[in-house]
């Protein structure tokens, strides 16, 4: 008969509960001394080549052009819309914004609770929250301006900046009196969307007292400094976009540029690229660098003159054609760096598609975040950029806008297909690899590529929304028209009411 020895078992079974839990606290330990802190630094409206490393003779950006140097450049990086609003609420999710109907830009309005990216849309801020970061966004927002659509409510602890999607740059023009519509009775987009009022920190008014672009940058260093690691800091510059406005010391030292708005522009570029020397020597400083991802892109081409804003020539996207609001390559096409010393290799140039949907990608699964496998259309980039991985990240990137004029294109890494009834461009078929300027159109003579194209682009689709949003202009005009039909019916109403008498 056997014998159980109840002090020996005891004694063992502590002993395997011991082992278990330094092997679970090692593992915890090791998994969040593994997670890196995350800085994605969003330009707006940036030109490619308006950077020292994309070719730029007129600009200094000597930052920029050092994470270049020290990280990878992305050769075919890309956003997933060729304007503002649309192209963050991709970038933020890590989901084509055609897969929840938004493809227009949101316009600024507190008061409507649907103006804004859905809620059922998770950033992926909420998902490094839910795995020990603290996630920070600093700047623009333009993804809804109501309180559940607030920054503080989508993920993010800490918010210093503006809801509205563009901003005057001195504080001596915060104001909040101005006029809503012009003189000629059209809404006013800067006052409409905010671009005076002042700064929020989290959900309470902030100020500024220097230039925004300063003062959004000291506010980062500032952040990266105190924060704890593991964090997450979405900078989400205004600059350069419009209005043009920079210090006058600054611009000054681009007299060599003779347009005056080119001058302001460059300006507004340096002054940007001189606070990202901020942070990136606040990390330093805080000793967190070398445990720093880096993205650095912008949310779209630089302005072109188009029909619409025919004097919007400041930006230079050359190499390639047009620009913001084009899905030629000077719309969609961006400057993309990703730097981490020590982790990534420096000085190499990455020619597979990359597009701003594998920041979320790449920033969950580093964090160790579970995220269910079909929620994400991005890809984790560091296997690639490590070498463990050949060949491109995506065999096909799309994008989709203003979808009732079917507007559309696709590109693989050999061909791109697209239909934009812009000037000279129309519908078009172009040989990426011997012509990554897309100079010739060939549409007709690659018959069966187009068609394998065309197929890519329709299963890509037939898992979309339609759009569900207005322009802002539209969406102005239209909330107006129902104030006023509002206020003409209680008019009416108040006519016709019998006065009453006191007995």
């Amino acid at each position: 008969m056997s014998v159980i020895r109840v002090g020996s078992c005891l004694s063992q079974f502590a002993c395997l509960m011991a082992g278990l839990l330094c092997l679970f606290f090692s593992t915890t330990v090791e998994a969040e001394a593994t997670q890196p802190n995350i800085l994605v630094i969003l330009a707006d409206d940036l030109g490619y080549g308006d950077l020292g490393y994309t070719g730029s003779k007129e600009i200094r950006t000597p930052n920029i052009d050092d994470l270049a140097a020290g990280g990878v450049v992305m050769e075919n990086g890309y956003v997933t819309h060729p304007y503002c609003g649309p192209s963050r609420a991709g970038l933020l999710t890590g989901r084509y914004q055609a897969r929840f109907g938004m493809e227009n830009n949101v316009a600024y309005s507190p008061y409507d609770p649907h103006a804004g990216l859905p809620e059922e849309e998770r950033t992926f801020a909420s998902r490094l929250q839910a795995v020990g970061y603290t996630t920070g966004i600093i700047g623009k927002w333009h993804l809804g301006a109501a309180p559940n659509h607030h920054p503080n409510r989508r993920g993010f602890d800490y918010f210093y900046g503006f809801l509205s999607g563009g901003h005057n740059y001195f504080p001596e023009d915060v104001s909040v009196t101005r006029p809503l519509l012009t003189e000629g009775g059209k809404p006013d987009y800067m006052v409409n969307e905010g671009g005076y009022l002042p700064l929020m920190r989290n959900e309470k008014g902030a100020t500024f007292d220097e230039y925004l672009t300063t003062a959004l940058s000291r506010d980062a260093a500032r952040f990266v400094r105190e924060s704890d690691s593991p964090f997450m800091l979405y900078l989400s510059y205004n600059a350069p976009h419009a209005p043009l406005e920079a210090p006058q010391d600054v611009t000054d030292q681009y007299q060599h540029i003779e347009d005056p708005e080119r001058r302001t522009y460059a300006a507004m570029v340096d002054v940007m690229d001189r606070g990202i020397g901020q942070v990136l020597e606040a990390l330093k400083q805080s000793g967190k660098y070398e445990n720093t991802l880096i993205f650095f892109l912008s949310d779209n081409g630089g302005v072109y003159p188009e029909s619409w804003m025919p004097n919007a020539d400041w930006a230079d996207n050359s190499p390639y054609r047009r620009g913001k609001v084009s899905l030629l390559e000077g719309g969609v096409h961006v400057p993309f760096v990703v730097h981490w010393p020590g982790t990534l290799p420096e000085g190499k140039r990455f020619d597979g598609l990359v597009s701003a949907l594998d920041i979320a990608a790449t920033s969950v699964a580093l964090a160790g975040a579970e995220v269910p496998e079909d929620k994400l259309d991005g890809v984790n980039l560091m296997p690639f950029l490590s070498d463990e991985r050949q060949g491109s990240p995506h065999k096909a990137l799309f994008w989709r806008l203003e979808e009732d004029d079917y507007l559309w294109a696709v590109r693989t890494p050999e061909y791109k297909y697209m239909r934009q009834p812009l000037p000279g461009v129309g519908k078009g078929f172009f040989d990426m690899v011997n012509d990554p300027y897309e100079s010739e159109n060939l549409l007709g003579e690659h018959p069966q590529k187009q068609e394998q194209l065309a197929e890519l682009w329709n299963e890509w689709n037939a898992k979309n929304q339609s759009n569900v949003l207005l322009q802002a202009y539209p969406y102005m005009e239209r909330r107006k028209a129902f104030y006023d039909a509002l206020y003409k019916e209680r008019v009416r109403a108040a006519k016709q009411r019998e006065p009453y008498t006191v007995q």
